[in-house]
């Protein structure tokens, strides 16, 4: 019998096993103090959650590496420079 989680379970397969596996899983790994120090504030975990959930979604949903960049930089110049910490978007932002 299915539990009300299995679907949350399925996703984060999806997003983990996706296209962009590597790319979440560098974003996922880093901590408070990295994030702080490439951009500091208040707002950029918050931005940084946001990044995280539209490479979670691109990758379940193998979008093209041009609209996954693409909806990066629609977040902002602080979601840019965190993206910019994982090696496979820094060439591309």
């Amino acid at each position: 019998m299915p539990n009300r989680f299995d679907q949350l379970f399925e996703d984060a397969d999806a997003a983990f096993n996706g296209q962009y596996k590597d790319e979440l899983a560098c974003l996922t790994g880093m901590s408070k103090a990295e994030i702080d120090a490439v951009t500091p504030g208040t707002s950029d975990l918050a931005i940084y959650s946001v990044l995280v959930k539209v490479v979670e979604d691109a990758s379940k949903q193998n979008l093209s590496q041009a609209q996954l960049i693409d909806n990066i930089k629609e977040l902002g110049e602080v979601a840019v420079k965190i993206a910019k910490k994982v090696p496979q978007f820094y060439g591309l932002l």
